[in-house]
C-alpha cells in the first residue's frame, strides 16, 4: 500500500547507517525476507512484480522496522448522519 515503509539499520564498522524502503505508488507494498544469511527488502506491485530490491548481510543488520500505513476497516469509516 502506498506509504508502507521499512527502515533498516546496518552496522557499518565504526558507525551505523539507516536505509529506508518506501512503497512509492498506489497499489505497491514492501515485503521483507531473510534467506541464507541475507535480508532482502523489496517493493512489489499488485501483480507480484518486483520494482526494486535492497539486500543486506543478516550479520550486519541491527534493526529491521516495518511501518505499515494505518488501514481503515469499513466499520471504522466515518459516516455523516443528516
Amino acid at each position: 500500500m502506498k506509504g508502507d515503509r521499512v527502515e533498516i539499520v546496518v552496522d557499518a564498522g565504526d558507525t551505523t547507517r539507516t536505509y529506508e524502503m518506501v512503497a512509492s505508488r498506489a497499489g505497491r507494498r514492501v515485503e521483507t525476507a531473510v534467506r541464507r544469511g541475507v535480508v532482502e527488502v523489496s517493493e512489489v506491485t499488485r501483480s507480484g512484480g518486483v520494482v526494486r530490491t535492497a539486500r543486506f548481510m543478516a550479520t550486519r543488520v541491527l534493526a529491521l522496522v516495518e511501518q505499515p500505513v494505518p488501514r481503515e476497516d469499513a466499520s471504522e469509516r466515518r459516516t455523516t448522519a443528516e
